[in-house]
């Protein structure tokens, strides 16, 4: 017998969502931790120039003439962090995106320059030793030629930072943007498989209720007594499929039993040359969880196709609890095809198993099915 590993669900599209037409909240605790790394970040940055300079060394009035130049850097990278980028980069304004942001590092990085040039002529007036320590510059000053190099290179230098900043603030950005993306995508899709599943559910119940009512219809014509007993089982398999088919998974104990009251009912009429044969091998303290009626439409093939009133027939079931937590139906039947006219069901349950199963248990479950020498046989295994 070949056994075939099932595929994941195949040839579903994903959701394409227009980010920036959704609003998006973080939860509270993910918002928390973001501002503590931001916090953290700048508290770093704000206090490199302690970890550079020596215990004599230090000055509140040369540290406080450091402060503007990170200030700069957070305006640069907050003005991209909460408006630039969504509002231009993420509506596709890209052109003016990179203008203004262009603009805006040239027009910093000369606002720095500036900065340091007025307090370096503090420092020079006030006698004051420029931050780090040492004494300022002696003599006169350097030929106006040379000293447009230094100039120059320092500009370059806060240029090319602050581009790094507009760097790092568009890809922490995008970052949370295409989490955020992908955390809808995942939650609507999961949306979509329990609205599917509940549907798949929808139809499992007319279809289970169709083919007992057919069988209860054919004790009818025979006025058979098994009628009332069959009716009595028939509410009870209703009451269970009304109320457990709406949870997600069921203790295994109460699919069997489930099982069994159906098998039972089944069994009522059933011709004298049918041998049927049914096991149940389940932990006693089995604490499996399994979709319920998962089993039902491949059990109810059995009894639809696997009986003739004027031949030998048989019908064996087995279901067996393994130690890994892996659940074997095994199920092989004597093979009668319905002619072309026999809509009773019209073999729409076992699409149903096939689509639950690969909602349900994606590359978890094996199912085989085949039919020689006139014998129908199924196995299914399921990995809980």
């Amino acid at each position: 017998m070949d056994q075939k590993k099932t595929d994941a669900p195949g040839g579903k599209s994903k959701l394409k969502i227009t980010p920036d037409k959704v609003q998006y909240w973080l939860p509270y605790t993910k918002l928390a931790d973001n501002i503590f790394i931001h916090i953290a970040a700048w508290s770093i940055i704000f206090g490199l120039p302690l970890f550079f300079m020596s215990r004599g060394d230090f000055s509140w009035v040369n540290f406080l003439l450091f402060l503007p130049v990170p200030v700069c850097f957070m305006i640069v990278f907050y003005s991209n962090y909460f408006y630039f980028i969504d509002r231009l980069l993420f509506e596709n304004r890209k052109n003016e995106f990179f203008i203004i942001n262009i603009l805006l590092i040239l027009g910093t990085a000369l606002l720095i320059h500036l900065w340091h040039e007025f307090s370096f002529t503090l420092n020079v007036q006030g006698n004051m030793p420029p931050f780090g320590g040492g004494k300022p510059p002696e003599g006169p000053p350097p030929p106006e030629k040379n000293r447009w190099v230094p100039i120059v290179i320092f500009i370059l230098r806060d240029v090319i930072l602050l581009t790094l900043v507009v760097v790092l603030s568009t890809a922490i950005k995008m970052s949370s943007r295409w989490t955020k993306i992908e955390a809808m995508q995942k939650e609507m899709q999961q949306a979509m498989i329990e609205a599917e599943l509940k549907n798949l559910k929808n139809q499992i119940n007319p279809h289970f209720l169709l083919n007992t009512l057919n069988n209860i219809y054919a004790l009818a014509q025979l006025n058979s007594p098994k009628v009332k007993p069959a009716i009595m089982d028939l509410s009870r398999l209703l009451q269970y499929v009304l109320y457990e088919n709406n949870k997600m998974y069921v203790p295994l104990k109460e699919e069997v039993n489930f099982i069994g009251n159906y098998i039972d009912l089944m069994r009522l009429r059933l011709p004298a040359n049918t041998n049927l044969s049914v096991k149940f091998d389940i932990r006693e303290n089995s604490q499996v969880m399994i979709a319920p009626l998962i089993f039902i439409s491949l059990i109810e093939n059995a009894f639809k196709h696997g009986v003739s009133s004027d031949e030998y027939s048989f019908i064996d079931i087995s279901l067996t609890e393994k130690e890994d937590r892996k659940i074997e139906f095994l199920c092989r039947n004597s093979h009668f095809p319905k002619d072309e006219s026999d809509k009773s069901g019209s073999g729409i349950g076992l699409q149903q198993v096939k689509k639950r199963l690969e909602l349900i248990y994606p590359y978890r479950y094996m199912w085989h099915k085949e039919i020689e020498n006139n014998i129908y046989s199924t196995v299914l295994i399921i990995e809980t």
